[in-house]
């Protein structure tokens, strides 16, 4: 199985956080649609697995036309085998939500929402410059749950003064709505944001990882006693209700990205497209494939495992790092784990064939990653 991700390059506006690729003008949004429809057909070739997974990322997906958004996925389909029960996400913003369009995308295939709502609190939204305020988010989601079963949404923590009754509440508004899945990320300072500018000016504090940690720690609590299952660092899912695609890009399926900046994996190399929509549009109109291509070596991978495994409840598999990689490789994980796992910050399952994340660790996830990591490839 394989999945597609298509990245619509557009925003209304730039979130103070965000460091993805995105333009505030929308001049040419009719020439990219058809950009990305001959992307997706020239590409046909590469993938002979049924795509099980559609994912429409951003950006703000949200902004497209219904008749867009049809477009995009019947190019899929008339040129790649689909699963009979694919997933099929569109990323949105409560703003673009409304009653009508809301009724419009169930009538369409998409069959999986992922809402950027990141607080309920007003002034948190303005902080971050979101486009959308605390009542358009509470609206959207009233009407997105009478018409979508499988919705996520997104929430973020760690925001500079928010205080953990704040943060409780946050988390108990989006439970009352029955949303069976959360993805929620710490607040972090990317390079070149305004964010970045702002702190490094003093118009804003820092970010505080103590106050995160807290967040995450009070989050992690209230969704696993409400049935969430946390199987993944950032990602809480009723029974049922995993994100497929994002599931897959842990567990290592191959997938392919449509779109300027967006990323592709055929299971050894990983490509990615220019990241500039002008020179991405003129590329595509040559019938030329504006991506860089990187295969990645075994140490790659293998550091790859590695960090998609310890985000995850499914670990880190031994005998999968040793048959993959090598033995070598698997004593070097045992050998770098040893004082983690003595700490209880990493834990074996499965008769200590499966090193995961203990209790205390997962918070520290990547930073433990980081030290299990290889830095070089073994002769």
């Amino acid at each position: 199985m394989a999945g597609i991700y298509i990245h619509i390059p557009f925003c209304k506006q730039a979130c103070h956080y965000c460091d993805f690729h995105f333009s505030t003008s929308m001049k040419k949004k009719t020439e990219m649609i058809e950009a990305l429809a001959k992307e997706i057909i020239i590409r046909k070739e590469e993938f002979s697995e049924k795509i099980e997974t559609i994912y429409f990322g951003g950006g703000t997906p949200s902004l497209l036309l219904v008749d867009e958004i049809n477009f995009l996925i019947g190019t899929i389909y008339n040129n790649y085998k689909v699963d009979a029960k694919p997933e099929i996400t569109l990323e949105a913003n409560p703003d673009d939500l409304n009653g009508e369009k809301i009724k419009a995308l169930a009538q369409t295939k998409i069959n999986r929402l992922s809402i950027g709502v990141q607080s309920f609190f007003e002034d948190d939204l303005k902080l971050m410059n979101r486009a959308h305020n605390a009542k358009e988010a509470l609206r959207c989601l009233d009407s997105a749950t009478k018409y979508f079963s499988n919705i996520s949404i997104d929430l973020i923590y760690g925001i500079q003064h928010m205080s953990v009754e704040k943060w409780k509440k946050n988390i108990h508004t989006a439970m009352s709505f029955n949303i069976p899945h959360i993805s929620s990320y710490a607040l972090t300072v990317e390079p070149k944001t305004a964010l970045a500018k702002f702190i490094k000016t003093g118009v804003m504090p820092d970010v505080d990882d103590e106050l995160a940690q807290q967040h995450f720690e009070i989050l992690v609590e209230m969704l696993e006693k409400n049935g969430f299952v946390h199987y993944e660092l950032s990602n809480f899912g009723k029974e049922g209700y995993f994100s497929r695609n994002n599931t897959a890009y842990w567990l290592g399926k191959k997938y392919m990205g449509i779109g300027p900046s967006a990323h592709s994996f055929d299971g050894k190399n990983r490509s990615w497209n220019i990241n500039n929509n002008t020179k991405y549009l003129s590329s595509i109109h040559n019938g030329v494939l504006p991506k860089e291509t990187e295969r990645l070596s075994v140490t790659d991978r293998y550091n790859e495992a590695v960090m998609t495994g310890l985000r995850t409840i499914w670990g880190i598999s031994l005998h999968q790092i040793e048959n993959e990689y090598g033995k070598p490789y698997k004593d070097y994980l045992l050998k770098q784990a040893a004082k983690y796992i003595k700490e209880e910050l990493l834990t074996f399952t499965d008769n200590k064939q499966i090193l995961k994340t203990g209790k205390k660790g997962k918070f520290l996830a990547d930073g433990i990653a980081s030290d299990l990591f290889m830095l070089k490839d073994i002769a």
